[in-house]
């Protein structure tokens, strides 16, 4: 976890914030940090990140938008140079918050508008969720289920859980082993997959989706059905509709005796990580490789039990323009589609010698 210091540092920065943007992450993590430190401070806009895998320049256009005089990025392990040096140019002040462990490019920490935070280079090299981070800064009880939601969908378990089934145990089920378990056997879980869904629409739909957790008391806001929240409701059900189709055909391949468990679709909507998400809870003993196409580009998410950060990393490293990485049990990776069987092959044959 980040220090007591650290936590002050970044309210410090909020505090002398007066028209703040945040950048976060395009997943359930990333915008309840964002949520939370917003309702913390009162003020800010946010703008969810669709770019892969790096915050890049074309982002910087919403900083001249907004007029901010402070640029916050949440749960974002990577950001591009020409970004870092355009802020700079404009003389504002970056605060970077990720948990995500990977090689920090000193060049971009030594500048001195930059301040990083991450808790995987504390003393304790622990890796807690973003939003799990953002609420030890804002510390509203209130908002223990938002937490939750953000740690949740980040496998996370806090140490906070029991407060919050117990404020709501109609969403929770009586014996909780997992947090995946929570999102795929509850209906706190189904919150979780709404907010996710949502995410996945058109602008307008999100920025009316975030002005809705701005003032949400509980889980029920966001799951009941009425006119406030109808859009989150009806893209939950088109995107839920496409993700169930998917993830039936992707079981179907998951059950074969193969270790390395390899599924790859196209169409309008990224639910890689979603989808291999499900399938490492549903079929724990699997490496699960889910590859979206779009394009010559393939966007790939990795989960499995064995260290799969670093034989994506290896794997990356010997394709040409493949970028990625993530954490140690799931990760995320960009390639040419030429390039998905050599990726595929490298995997199996690492997971085999590891057996």
């Amino acid at each position: 976890m980040l220090s007591k210091e650290q936590i002050e540092e970044i309210r410090e920065h909020l505090n002398k914030s007066q028209n703040p943007i945040f950048f976060f992450d395009n997943d359930c993590d990333g915008l309840m940090a964002f949520i939370l430190l917003r309702r913390y401070i009162g003020r800010g806009k946010g703008v969810a990140i669709k770019s892969f895998p790096e915050l890049d320049e074309s982002y910087i256009r919403k900083i001249e938008e907004f007029n901010a005089d402070y640029v916050f990025i949440l749960d974002k392990p990577q950001v591009s140079k020409k970004f870092i040096d355009e802020v700079k140019q404009k003389n504002l002040p970056i605060v970077w918050i990720d948990h995500h462990d990977i090689e920090i490019n000193l060049e971009f920490l030594n500048e001195k508008n930059v301040s990083y935070y991450n808790p995987v280079f504390s003393k304790q090299k622990s890796g807690e969720p973003t939003s799990y981070i953002a609420y030890n800064i804002a510390g509203n009880k209130k908002d223990l289920w938002l937490a939750l939601s953000g740690c949740v969908a980040d496998n996370f378990l806090p140490e906070f859980l029991g407060e919050v089934t117990k404020q709501y145990p109609e969403l929770f089920s009586k014996s909780i082993n997992s947090a995946f378990e929570i999102l795929y056997e509850t209906e706190f879980g189904k919150l979780i997959m709404m907010l996710s869904f949502a995410l996945k629409d058109r602008t307008s739909n999100v920025v009316s989706m975030i002005n809705i957790l701005f003032t949400a008391n509980s889980p029920f806001d966001i799951l009941k059905e009425d006119e406030k929240n109808f859009k989150i409701n009806k893209r939950y059900q088109q995107v839920s509709a496409v993700y169930s189709k998917l993830l039936e055909k992707a079981k179907i391949v998951a059950r074969s005796p193969r270790k390395v468990i390899f599924f790859q679709y196209g169409g309008e909507l990224s639910l890689s990580a979603d989808l291999a998400n499900e399938l490492s809870y549903r079929f724990p003993g699997k490496v699960i490789i889910v590859a979206y196409i779009k394009g010559a580009i393939a966007n790939v998410s990795v989960r499995g039990r064995v260290n799969v950060r670093e034989i994506t990393l290896k794997a990356i490293n010997q394709i040409e323009d493949a970028t990625g990485g993530g954490h140690e049990h799931a990760t995320g990776a960009k390639l040419k589609v030429e390039d998905l069987p050599r990726f595929k092959e490298f995997f199996e044959r690492e997971v085999e010698r590891r057996s």
